[in-house]
């Protein structure tokens, strides 16, 4: 018999195997990314999830070591079109079927992801599994609930165990930056190098008393696993934080400021992930395409009551809060990722909380 993918609301998608064998539980979410499969595969938010890719050829540019955005994969499961039987890129250094293999990453092909984007889109993100052999749907349905039932902390597992030094360019850092790991990627700390910062990795749990100490110039939250039990932690870190020391929020780290803030979250019908997403600024026709991977978004209503908040940037599609900042509270949050443009580029939001730490220390 085939492999499948079975949806909590009984819908079966069956494919061919490519990765290793083994059931696997999750939720199960679309990224329409025309590149970067190594990237979203290798990204810490992603964790848990069963990630279906909208592109219907993916492994046609091989891989590269040097493009992971963590150490290795910490997705559940993977759903595509068509794997590419040949890769063709001078950075290439092996085969996306070897990868899958090397990190043991279940994998189905040949899965009719067309159908399956639609299914996702009318009727929203819902969990799944993955099963290689023939096991009764009501059965797996059960086994789904429960896996529902028990949430996991990736964040623990993921954020590094204790401070960590990351040196910067020259041996005279411009900025001293702690960063708050809840699943901090590659691309992010490649451009604190590239603008001379001094980085420290900083555990999750890491108290408000001991990052004071610490005497940064600023202080980022990564992005990471949203909906996950140490995001409380990380909001009541943050609550003590805000006003002493400027923050920036990326992602999840924006969705732990608004918690901290007494805001809410809301869950998406279909969440934004993609690589193509226009956000715009109130009042403004110009607008900036940007990276996002999240499922939850800021309740507006329970941010009304709120003051010294200012809405900078909306998604230009849904008109949700992509960007917050208060000057009181010394913070800016931005629910997208900040990835470089290119060519070794800085994104603007980086360069705009570089430029109030240096006016901070100044």
């Amino acid at each position: 018999m085939n492999p499948f993918l079975l949806l909590e609301d009984g819908t079966r998608f069956e494919g061919v195997s490519l990765g290793i064998k083994g059931e696997r539980y999750g939720p199960v979410i679309i990224n329409t990314g025309v590149v970067g499969y190594q990237e979203i595969i290798t990204d810490p938010a992603n964790a848990g999830k069963i990630v279906a890719l909208t592109y219907p050829l993916i492994g046609n540019y091989g891989i590269n070591k040097s493009f992971n955005e963590s150490a290795g994969a910490w997705i559940s499961g993977l759903i595509i079109k068509e794997s590419s039987r040949i890769y063709s890129n001078w950075q290439a250094e092996d085969s996306f079927k070897n990868f899958l293999r090397r990190e043991k990453i279940a994998c189905l092909s040949e899965v009719d992801t067309r159908t399956l984007a639609v299914r996702i889109r009318d009727h929203g993100e819902m969990w799944g599994a993955i099963f290689y052999d023939e096991v009764n749907e009501k059965e797996i349905l059960k086994r789904i609930e429960k896996a529902k039932s028990g949430p996991r902390s990736y964040i623990k597992e993921i954020s590094v165990k204790q401070p960590t030094s990351l040196s910067s360019q020259s041996s005279s850092p411009s900025l001293q930056i702690a960063v708050i790991d809840l699943g901090t990627t590659q691309g992010l700390l490649r451009q604190l190098k590239d603008m001379n910062c001094a980085v420290t990795l900083l555990p999750f749990d890491t108290s408000p008393e001991q990052i004071i100490a610490l005497k940064p110039d600023g202080i980022i939250i990564s992005s990471g696993p949203e909906d996950d039990p140490a995001i409380h932690k990380v909001s009541e870190t943050t609550r003590e934080l805000l006003g002493k020391i400027p923050v920036l929020g990326i992602s999840a780290g924006h969705e732990a400021i608004v918690l901290s803030l007494g805001g809410g979250l809301k869950r998406l019908h279909v969440g934004h992930h993609g690589v193509n997403y226009p956000v715009i600024k109130p009042n403004s026709l110009k607008g900036e395409i940007t990276v996002q991977n999240h499922s939850f978004i800021v309740d507006e209503e329970s941010m009304k009551g709120i003051k010294d908040l200012e809405i900078e940037e909306r998604n230009l599609n849904d008109h949700t809060i992509e960007k917050i900042r208060s000057n009181a509270r010394k913070f800016i949050s931005v629910q997208y990722y900040p990835a470089s443009p290119g060519c070794n580029e800085i994104h603007p939001v980086l360069r705009e909380f570089s430029a109030i730490l240096t006016q901070v220390k100044r």
